[in-house]
């Protein structure tokens, strides 16, 4: 703690003059969290008793990864030459999959501080981030991190990030957050670079709802930054998108721990608990207003975000469907880039079909249904939207392979395209564009950032991506590769659904969507792994992959034979006859009315396979 570091701010209306409201952004595993825990100590707000690694991170999913899912709001004091600050601090996500996390966090701030690693330069999520920011009209802080490290080369850095940026290398800040170095200079030029916020103190009460949460106990926890007026407990409160009122039971700012105050002035940032059960009634992005003298005007709200990856997920057990759709109610609450609506599976029964920003979103989605819901469940395989235009000129939006168009000529199938921007050293180039190239990627640009690092554009389609594209690359480049991408609109592609025929049935959980070249590799993996995961039958149970009516592949399960002869010891030969063709007549009959039932373990693996099938197939 540091002996300028002051006990907690008073939790009043604090003068707008004295707020500085920031965030951290970087690239994921820069260091953001540690500075932030550095920055907790030497403020004092956390005691070095109850001092943890990742203070900020509250869910174990995000202590376990080591990784920042969730933005936090933190309200710190510090001194500079005798005035005390209160300092509002938004620890924001790294990856790629939680930028609408970030994008909300920026919108709450008036600067950012920019972290880079000083051991590995600046990031393709770095460049991201940096560029929301300065489309936020946010005040940049150049930052290198970890400059302790052995192998951090601040000199060079710097010199990166000044260009990037404009301005002086000796401009940038050199800390290290787990050393505590230069962190209280960083405190020093956030207080003197970062503009206080304005508003009108006395105009009717206007807060934006930048995050909220689901307490068990006490209901939705709403996060609000103040633009105008001013809030007070007991106040009765309007939100302007869905003029639904409430009363503010409690009103205070995390500092870090929850301090109820007397009130949030212009610029500050806290939060409101109004009793909310129902987690519709708080949505992230609208405009909180006094019931008594509401304001005219809603503030911008955010973008909605939108899916790139769609995958179904379904109760193992049906009855626990009702258990499912109330735990997404309230992770809806917490992640508002989720989105889902109910859908039903002749194979899977009753589940949704949920939109995520990635493939990392979806499985902090499952795996936080796991755990904090007790759920046991099945995801599909990944998919993305597409848009199928048939020859009598119908347009069907399809995000499940079992929406695809049957019984029609298909016109045109438009697949999703993105941007996508990645960094490595240029020794890997040639690597990174045969892998490129594999995807059917085309190439933009190639941009040299510094003597040895290397930005390279690409045009790809997100259904190439979205599986193992992140894994291959940096297994190709040693790790050292980063990727960031962003929707770049639609294409023409030739797509194909692949069926999976069981007995000559199709089993629609297996189905996918697939460029004609890869057809034929899906096909053959889905049936030999599920000849391997389906038990025998008493009956020979084909498995086909078809294209429409086309079979592309095919595996056989063979039959159980019962020993029909082992009662039959010496005698005529006609006898054992007699009996075998009396089996045969009853495996032909059997053949014609028996169905194969998959058993849920085969559906799990089969799916829960699929990726690392696909890799093996590559």
């Amino acid at each position: 703690m540091s002996p300028r570091a002051l006990k907690p701010l008073p939790p009043a209306a604090t003068d707008p003059a004295r707020i500085r409201n920031f965030c951290i952004i970087a690239h994921i595993d820069h260091g953001k969290s540690t500075l932030a825990d550095r920055m907790l100590q030497i403020t004092g707000v956390v005691s070095d008793r109850d001092m943890r690694a990742q203070y900020l991170d509250r869910m174990d999913i995000e202590r376990e990864r080591g990784i920042t899912i969730k933005s936090q709001a933190v309200r710190m004091p510090w001194q500079v030459a005798g005035d005390t600050f209160a300092l509002n601090m938004i620890d924001t996500p790294g990856h790629v999959d939680f930028t609408y996390e970030v994008s909300r966090s920026l919108a709450a701030c008036e600067g950012a501080i920019l972290l880079v690693d000083a051991a590995q330069g600046i990031e393709a999520q770095t460049l991201a981030n940096l560029y929301l920011a300065l489309e936020n009209d946010l005040e940049i802080i150049p930052v290198l991190n970890k400059i302790d490290l052995p192998a951090a080369d601040p000199d060079k850095y710097a010199r990166e990030l000044a260009q990037l940026i404009g301005g002086d290398p000796d401009d940038v800040l050199r800390v290290s957050g787990k050393t505590g170095m230069g962190v209280e200079e960083l405190l020093d030029r956030v207080v003197e670079r970062i503009p206080a916020p304005v508003g009108v103190k006395d105009a009717p009460a206007r807060a934006m709802i930048f995050d909220s949460v689901y307490d068990s106990y006490r209901g939705v926890v709403t996060y609000v930054r103040m633009v105008d007026g001013q809030l007070n407990p007991r106040e009765r409160i309007q939100m302007m998108s869905t003029r639904a009122t409430h009363d503010i039971l409690e009103i205070g700012v995390s500092s870090p721990e929850p301090s109820p105050s007397k009130g949030l002035g212009v610029g500050e940032v806290g939060y409101l608990i109004t009793g909310v059960k129902d987690v519709r009634q708080s949505k992230v992005g609208d405009t909180v207003t006094s019931a008594a003298k509401p304001a005219t005007q809603a503030l911008p709200g955010y973008t909605d975000p939108l899916p790139m990856v769609f995958s179904g997920i379904y109760p193992i057990d049906g009855s626990d469907y009702p258990d499912l759709r109330e735990a997404l109610d309230k992770l809806k609450l917490s992640d508002a880039a989720l989105q889902y609506e109910p859908e039903t599976s002749v194979a899977l029964g009753f589940g949704f079909r949920c939109g995520f920003l990635g493939l990392l979103h979806l499985e902090i989605i499952t795996e936080r249904l796991r755990r904090e819901f007790d759920l046991d469940l099945i995801t599909t395989a990944p998919s993305v939207p597409y848009q199928v235009t048939t020859e009598d000129k119908k347009t069907v939006t399809v995000t499940n392979p079992s929406e695809y168009p049957t019984g029609a000529k298909i016109a045109e199938v438009l697949e999703p395209i993105v941007n996508a921007s990645i960094l490595a050293p240029k020794d890997y180039v040639g690597a990174i564009m045969e892998l490129c190239q594999q995807r059917r990627g085309t190439m933009k640009s190639m941009d040299y950032l510094g003597e040895d690092r290397v930005e390279l554009k690409y045009t790809l389609p997100l259904g190439e991506i979205v599986f193992d594209f992140f894994d291959q690359l940096k297994s190709k480049t040693q790790g050292y590769a980063s990727l960031d991408y962003e929707p770049a609109g639609e294409a023409p592609g030739d797509l194909v659904k692949v069926d999976i025929l069981l007995q000559g049935e199709t089993v629609d959980a297996f189905s996918a969507i697939v460029h004609k070249d890869k057809a034929y590799a899906y096909g053959t993996m889905m049936a030999t792994r599920l000849r391997e995961l389906i038990p025998r039958q008493q009956f020979e149970v084909p498995i086909q992959a078809a294209i429409g009516a086309r079979i592309i592949a095919r595996e056989n399960i063979r039959a159980m034979r019962k020993d029909v002869l082992a009662k039959c010891y010496g005698g005529d030969i006609t006898r054992k006859r007699k009996l075998l063709e009396k089996q045969k007549e009853g495996k032909k009959r059997m053949k014609m009315v028996g169905r194969v039932e998959v058993p849920q373990e085969a559906f799990i693996a089969a799916l829960s396979g699929d990726v690392e099938a696909k890799k093996d197939k590559k």
